[in-house]
């Protein structure tokens, strides 16, 4: 198992040991733009037997898939123990059996398989991100998929723009300006950008739009510079 805070990113056991309420939703934008959409993609697609979510944080998805589908087995991965750990607590006191939390850091993967392996606002602290894709690709189960968002060179620009703006990193930013550039470090000097024919070419096959599937956000960002997509298997 490789150490926590890969090169290029902050320190995530620091990170989540210091985090205050509002830290902790601005690190779950799958909190406002998927879990709305994930019941609707599978409606779509095909039910969850078997869920994972790398790099899910404080387990918005997580939680929100295992009490939906309580005949399903649902894991949480991340990189820090201070999350997991409080997230196992959480389980534990919903009685939700069909949830766990192990760690891992990205780019590896458990050699197990999911019908569904899903990935939100992770691979941007990823450095290897195509190795990541390749292994989350690799525990989908055959007729499952992997779905995913990831940043794209209009993310990187918007971004750069961010940090070098001391008006937008100032009190009223939804991001901490003494951890933004060293949080996406990665996205900004545009390292691990990736694009459909990146994907395709880290994988063998195209990836598909989610938002082909279920109706889009109002919010112009969460597909026009961080797409979400799914790629079957």
């Amino acid at each position: 198992m490789t150490d926590a805070t890969p090169a290029g990113t902050i320190d995530w056991e620091e990170f989540w040991s210091d985090a205050d309420e509002d830290e902790r939703d601005d690190a779950s934008p799958a909190s406002r733009h998927v879990v709305d959409a994930l019941p609707e993609f599978f409606d779509a697609r095909g039910r969850p037997e078997t869920f994972a979510d790398a790099g899910c944080g404080p387990g918005v998805v997580a939680f929100d898939v295992a009490e939906r589908y309580p005949d399903a087995t649902v894991v949480g991965y991340d990189a820090a123990d201070p999350v997991l750990a409080d997230n196992r607590a959480r389980a534990a006191e919903r009685d939700l059996d069909n949830l766990a939390f192990e760690r891992t850091v990205l780019p590896e993967f458990p050699e197990r398989e999911f019908d569904y392996v899903f990935s939100y606002f992770t691979l941007c602290y990823v450095a290897d991100v195509e190795a990541a894709l390749r292994n989350m690709y690799d525990a989908v189960a055959p007729g499952g998929a992997l779905v995913f968002n990831y940043q794209n060179r209009r993310a990187r620009a918007t971004w750069r723009e961010w940090a070098d703006d001391p008006d937008f990193l100032g009190e009223e930013s939804p991001f901490d300006p003494e951890r933004f550039e060293d949080r996406f470090e990665l996205l900004l000097a545009g390292e691990n950008l990736l694009s459909y024919e990146r994907i395709h070419e880290a994988l063998g096959t195209w990836p598909q739009s989610v938002w082909s599937v279920v109706d889009k956000p109002d919010t112009r960002w969460a597909w026009r510079e961080h797409p979400l997509v799914f790629v079957p298997k």
